[in-house]
Parts: C-alpha cells; sequence; structure tokens
C-alpha cells in the first residue's frame, strides 16, 4: 500500500497537534510548517480536508491556529486518511468484468474484500494517543553517550 505524501503529512500534522492538546493552544500552520519541515501551502491543502470533516477546529485572530476537534485517544489513522486519501477504501476495478466475472467476484471476496476490512480495522484501532504513546517509549529508550 501507498500512502501519499498528503496522507502522511496529515498523520504528521495530527500528531504534532495532539502534542499540544493539552495546554489548549491553537497551533498555527505556519509553525506546524516550520517544525516539521513540510510546505505551508500543502498544509493549508490538508487542513482544508480536516477542519472540512470536523477533526479540527480552527481559531482566528492573532492567537489563532488549530486544535484538534476530539482528544487524541478518539482520532484514528482511519478518521485521518480517509479523509486525505480519498482512494485508500475504494473499491477495485475488476480484472474480467464481461468474459468472466466469476472470477472477478471470487477475487473480490476472498482478496480484496478481507485486504480492506483488515485495513480499515488496523488503521481505526491506531489513535493518535497511540501514536504519541510510542514516541515517548522511543524518547525515553534513547542513550545518550558522552
Amino acid at each position: 500500500m501507498k500512502i501519499s505524501a498528503k496522507g502522511r503529512y496529515g498523520l504528521a500534522a495530527m500528531t504534532y497537534l495532539a502534542k499540544s492538546y493539552e495546554s489548549g493552544s491553537p497551533v498555527t500552520i505556519v509553525s506546524i510548517s516550520q517544525k516539521m519541515g513540510i510546505s505551508k501551502i500543502y498544509l493549508e491543502q490538508v487542513f482544508a480536508l480536516l477542519k472540512r470533516s470536523k477533526l479540527v477546529n480552527s481559531i482566528k485572530g492573532s492567537q489563532g491556529g488549530y486544535q484538534l476537534a476530539r482528544p487524541p485517544r478518539e482520532i484514528t489513522a482511519y478518521d485521518i486518511l480517509s479523509v486525505i486519501e480519498l482512494t485508500i477504501m475504494e473499491k477495485a476495478a475488476p480484472a474480467t468484468p464481461k468474459k468472466m466475472p466469476e472470477i472477478d467476484r471470487a477475487i473480490d471476496s476472498c482478496v480484496y474484500k478481507p485486504m480492506d476490512d483488515k485495513l480499515r480495522e488496523l488503521l481505526s484501532a491506531v489513535t493518535l494517543e497511540d501514536i504519541l504513546t510510542s514516541i515517548d517509549k522511543e524518547a525515553s529508550s534513547l542513550m545518550y553517550y558522552i
């Protein structure tokens, strides 16, 4: 499976927002862009999708920016990717629709549907909180030598 840059940036930016969720402070696209090295224009496109799907709230004004619309434990990787990666759960086109439809039906029921179900299940099981926990574990396991 290949996730586009937009999908990867969306997951990363939402994780960055999740890190500041407890503070309640909005985060600007400019600060995300600078911290993560992602184009501001590209992030604006991603956040337009996230806002439209009510995953983030925008706060206007000089102290404005974006915040998660729900706690990190309630937002899954599936929530994010299904909004940004519009084709991630798209049904595969049949290979032989006119000549041998039974082959297509069998492949769909034996391969594509179970694969889609497992992907949806996996992405739905991973929350932003899980990703933050993984970051914390990795940071605490690093050893610094002088």
